[in-house]
């Protein structure tokens, strides 16, 4: 039997404490797989990369790799950046089969993640029904230029509220898409609840989770007849993991449909010229901020590979529209949003900002 080897990819984050959760992550299924050797690596801006990763197993032996995507939803780079760097290695090793499994998605175990942290926020152990109707739910995604990936998070947004039934909820995004997170916040002040959770529903931190959380502030400075909770996002939750372990099973056992074979439909749409491919990161550049979607990415990179990829993360074609998502700039001040306030009020807050970014 060929020696196995589990690969999680990320996509990298200028934040360390980001890297940090992510390699908890990581030791936490080498629990789940004592006997397999696993590795971690990211797309880009951290160490080590995809391809470190996959030399690592490598070098332990490993001949047949599953490699799975440490993301929630499969947008750009689940679908066609870490294929990208897969093929790629898998081209220049031949010796090596490796499998690629499925995003994390909306799976039961994601699910009941999110609503254990939405409920530690409130400081609640269970709900019944009837309890949260005089509260507002408010799910923050990361936001991305696929629309079914956006799509995925109000989808998540709809479960929740019904399941624990708030009595209202919207849903808004960090970046690439609208609405924005200042401009779905001052919205949402005005609709007359007096109980509001924003829950992030992203796996680590990061400079987005800071932005988010201080727009809260900001927005509940402003309303202070509003309680406003502020939910933590998944982390390494044994609900996370679990989530973790079904993907890796399920792609070891071949049981991924045509329909979910993220690497075969890289491929497919490659061939047929359907895509212009970004590159497959694997280089860390400190100059980049990977938490910045507010601007197009427009920086390429020159790799020792076969595809000839470039970077981009493609012009989202709602890049004007007027609730998002430019509005989330400068560390957390969001221009439209911030308009309403006098000068002195923006620049107090840009301070405070900047000042608990350092700090992170």
């Amino acid at each position: 039997m060929r020696k196995k080897g589990i690969m999680i990819c990320g996509h990298g984050s200028r934040s360390k404490d980001a890297e940090r959760e992510f390699g908890l992550l990581a030791a936490g299924l080498k629990k789940r797989f004592p006997e397999t050797p696993v590795e971690f690596g990211f797309l880009e801006y951290s160490a080590p990369n995809i391809h470190m990763g996959l030399d690592a197993l490598k070098k332990a032996g490993a001949e047949s790799i599953i490699a799975v995507p440490g993301m929630l939803f499969a947008a750009t780079h689940a679908k066609n950046d870490i294929p990208s760097v897969l093929i790629t290695y898998q081209e220049k090793n031949p010796e090596l089969t490796i499998s690629y499994g499925r995003e994390l998605g909306l799976h039961p175990q994601m699910i009941a993640a999110f609503k254990m942290r939405i409920l530690e926020s409130l400081e609640l152990n269970h709900v019944y029904n009837g309890d949260l109707y005089d509260t507002m739910l408010v799910v923050v995604g990361r936001g991305t230029s696929d629309t079914y990936a956006n799509a995925e998070v109000a989808k998540l947004t709809r479960i929740v509220t019904e399941e624990l039934g708030f009595g209202w909820s919207e849903t808004v995004y960090s970046g690439v898409t609208f609405p924005s997170v200042g401009q779905g916040l001052n919205t949402i002040a005005r609709l007359g609840y007096k109980k509001i959770v924003v829950a992030p529903y992203f796996l680590f931190t990061g400079r987005l989770i800071a932005r988010i959380y201080n727009y809260v502030n900001l927005v509940a400075t402003h309303n202070p007849e509003i309680k406003f909770y502020k939910a933590h996002y998944l982390a390494d939750q044994d609900h996370v993991i679990d989530t973790f372990v079904e993907r890796i099973d399920e792609a070891a056992a071949g049981r991924i449909s045509s329909h979910f074979d993220l690497m075969e439909s890289f491929k497919d749409r490659l061939e047929k010229g359907d895509i212009n491919v970004h590159h497959h990161h694997a280089e860390y550049d400190p100059l980049i901020d990977p938490d910045d979607d507010e601007a197009v990415h427009g920086h390429d990179h020159d790799h020792d590979h076969d595809h000839d990829h470039q970077h981009h993360h493609g012009v989202y074609k709602h890049i004007s529209h007027p609730n998002g998502p430019r509005t989330m700039i400068d560390d957390g001040v969001c221009c439209c949003f911030m308009s309403q306030f006098p000068d002195h009020v923006i620049e107090e807050q840009r301070q405070i900002n900047i000042k608990n970014l350092k700090s992170k």
